[in-house]
């Protein structure tokens, strides 16, 4: 967008798009205006692989001034968990600065309305779409992912989240129309006559509590709901994971300058090592909306004290998968493989726990037994990683010295059915990369319920063996309910088991994937068709993305006139 560009213009530029994802969520049809493969790249100015490693490299080792107001210093000390130090430096804001200046651009945001709003958001989204090469290796070099699940998953998905959040927006704001004509019959006198107007009005600044594994992911959904609401935002990033929403408030603070709105609408505050800010702003009476992925602990912590603030936070839950029988035993063991390897199993929707009769299940190749069952899975993950090439682009590398800890301690808990293993990566030797683990447990044995009943995030899972289906659903139910889940997977031919399976997950709240055995994964989730947690269980309090996700960033103001 050149700096004379009108928001008639982007208005015509980007509401065929708007058009496109408003009738997505109301299908719920698989849609996306962000190609998911690299050679996409490079034309209308977008940058390809090779000029986006480019953009990305000339960054490492340079300070990033954003031009904030309250700027007091600069911070930096990323390290790639790939063992590359970025070097990059970010403004440290003095909030009381920075604040009042992000508050005062607000009154022009709220006025433009929600439509303007929306195209600006898209604006912001197409930029960032244009240097997707760029921002993959920006996700991949702070949260471990494998460069192809950085470029998905941290480019085109995260955008498509982000496109969905305004699109939720703008359906809850428009759905109160900006005027009315009141007139109500009074028999023989006049009529009473009033002029109504309605105006969406902000909630106050939006904060976004970044994390390290998926910061664009999940760090545009409440980004944007907030800003195409009307609301300023400060983004807080993780301290391992500045880098990819930095250059995204650098992108957002150019569009809304050219689009003659103030760059302080969107900000960045970066922490100094062991400085710990999230809480102190998270009570700062200008913050009235706060979104959060990460610890059960703060996000429980966010819930109790951020009282002054409208919380959304998506925490942490026990997932299971639910294997009483299979119609495509080899297509499940496939499916399940991947989906314990995908990104080291650091993903908020990974299976942890696999609830399997200790009597076995029933399968298209015959009758298997418990022990043959995990064995199985076994074999398919390690036939799966066998090859370190493919390994290293599936696993990634594991983000932090906790989730190393986590899966060395793992081994230690019940009979291992499948080690952990090391694999070197050639071109980034300093990466950690680590195959799954999977244990066996006994699901009637305390200290193992002690075990299976925590989360345990990271390529660790639990081969939980259960009694019978019956009891498999119970402790399936009492998971949720106790732990919360982002993901329930479950492979059954009984219909019995399929009917109570799905009352477990209806009455718990829980999102459930029956019988995947392609190329769809129970820990992968659509935008626009998808919802990624239900807000219903402990795992999370809010679901990305629906009507509750947008409504309450603002309300609704009326002035009355008489006619």
């Amino acid at each position: 967008m050149a700096a004379e560009l009108t928001v008639h213009q982007l208005i015509a530029k980007h509401r065929p798009t708007l058009d496109q994802a408003l009738e997505a969520i109301r299908t719920r049809a698989y849609w996306s205006p962000h190609p998911e493969h690299p050679k996409a790249y490079g034309e209308h100015g977008s940058l390809d692989m090779a000029a986006g490693k480019a953009a990305f490299d000339a960054l490492l080792g340079t300070r990033l001034d954003l031009g904030q107001p309250g700027t007091d210093g600069f911070v930096g000390g990323e390290v790639s968990p790939y063992g590359i130090e970025l070097g990059v430096e970010y403004p440290h804001a003095d909030v009381d600065v920075l604040l009042p200046a992000m508050k005062a651009g607000q009154k022009a945001w709220r006025d433009a309305g929600a439509e303007i709003r929306a195209v600006v958001c898209l604006e912001i989204l197409k930029r960032i779409s244009d240097r997707t090469h760029e921002f993959a290796h920006a996700v991949m070099h702070t949260s471990g992912q494998a460069f192809m699940m950085a470029f998905q998953a941290g480019g085109p998905h995260a955008q498509d989240r982000g496109l969905e959040a305004v699109a939720y927006a703008y359906v809850e704001q428009v759905r109160t129309p900006d005027t009315a004509e009141w007139t109500k019959p009074q028999g023989k006198r006049d009529p009473l006559a009033l002029t109504k107007q309605f105006t969406p009005v902000p909630r106050g600044i939006g904060l976004v509590i970044g994390c390290n594994t998926f910061p664009t992911w999940n760090g545009y959904p409440g980004l944007f709901a907030s800003l195409a609401t009307g609301n300023a935002v400060l983004v807080k990033p993780h301290p391992r994971a500045v880098l990819p929403l930095a250059l995204t408030v650098q992108v957002a603070r150019d569009v809304l300058s050219e689009a003659g709105f103030d760059p302080n609408l969107v900000a960045l505050t970066a922490e100094r090592p062991g400085e710990g800010i999230a809480k102190t702003l998270a009570t700062r009476p200008e913050i009235r909306i706060i979104d959060y992925t990460g610890s059960t602990a703060f996000g429980d912590w966010l819930e109790a004290n951020a009282r002054q603030a409208q919380v959304y936070t998506e925490k942490a839950g026990v997932n299971s998968v639910l294997v009483e029988s299979a119609g495509d035993y080899k297509g499940m063991l496939a499916n399940l493989a991947f989906s314990l390897s995908l990104y080291s199993g650091q993903m908020c929707t990974t299976p942890q726990n696999l609830l399997i009769p200790r009597d076995g299940i029933r399968t298209d190749e015959g009758p298997k037994t418990f022990d043959e069952v995990v064995a199985d899975l076994a074999r398919s993950v390690d036939g799966l990683l066998g090859d370190d090439a493919r390994a290293n682009a599936l696993l990634g590398a594991i983000v932090n010295p906790d989730v190393k800890a986590r899966l060395e301690t793992a081994a230690g808990l019940g009979e291992v059915a499948l080690a952990s293993r090391e694999i070197a990566n050639p071109e980034f030797p300093g990466a950690v990369v680590r195959t799954p683990v999977v244990v066996k447990l006994d699901g009637a044995k305390p200290d193992d319920e002690a075990a299976y009943m925590s989360e345990c995030f990271g390529p660790v899972s639990f081969a939980v063996a259960v009694d019978s289906a019956s009891d498999a659903v119970e402790l399936l139910r009492r998971t949720i309910r106790e732990k919360g889940a982002m993901t329930v997977g479950a492979y059954t031919t009984d219909e019995e088991v399929e009917q109570a399976v799905q009352e477990v997950c209806l009455e718990e709240a829980a999102q459930l994937s029956l019988n995947l055995v392609g190329g769809v994964y129970v820990n992968q989730t659509a935008a626009f068709s998808d919802f990624h947690g239900s807000g219903g269980n402990p795992a999370a309090n809010a679901a990305l993305c629906d009507g509750a996700f947008v409504a309450n960033r603002f309300r609704v103001v009326e002035v009355r006139r008489e006619a």
